[in-house]
């Protein structure tokens, strides 16, 4: 067969001249090489990209604290560090707890009047 650009078309069975003349896209088909490769079937192993992991982690310091920080919060006690946490919830509760108290006052203020959306600002 040949195709309108000239190109001419070998196709191995009546089957597939049928659906080429229908103008059936070989990659809906499911027994075509197209919709094979378009559906990553049939892949060998060798042809796979293996993921390589790392062998070694080296420890690297963050932005907040440097190695030898992380390497003491690593060594300390669970007990140790869980006091601390607590300590350190108590204390913001501690500050809610006083800023209660002022913020009513502050609901009390004057507000700025609100503008509308769809109104032009000059």
């Amino acid at each position: 067969m040949i195709r309108r650009d000239g190109k001419p078309i070998f196709l191995g069975s009546s089957k597939a001249q049928s659906l080429t003349l229908q103008r059936k896209k070989p990659a809906k088909l499911v027994w075509t090489q197209a919709w094979r490769r378009l559906h990553k079937k049939g892949l060998t192993e060798a042809n796979l990209k293996k993921r390589r992991t790392r062998s070694t982690k080296t420890p690297r310091a963050i932005v907040g604290l440097s190695l030898e920080d992380i390497k003491k919060k690593a060594a300390q006690k669970p007990e140790f560090r869980s006091a601390q946490r607590s300590a350190a919830l108590k204390e913001v509760k501690d500050r809610k707890k006083s800023n209660k108290g002022g913020r009513g006052n502050a609901k009390s203020g004057v507000r700025a009047p609100k503008i509308p959306k769809n109104v032009k600002r000059n």
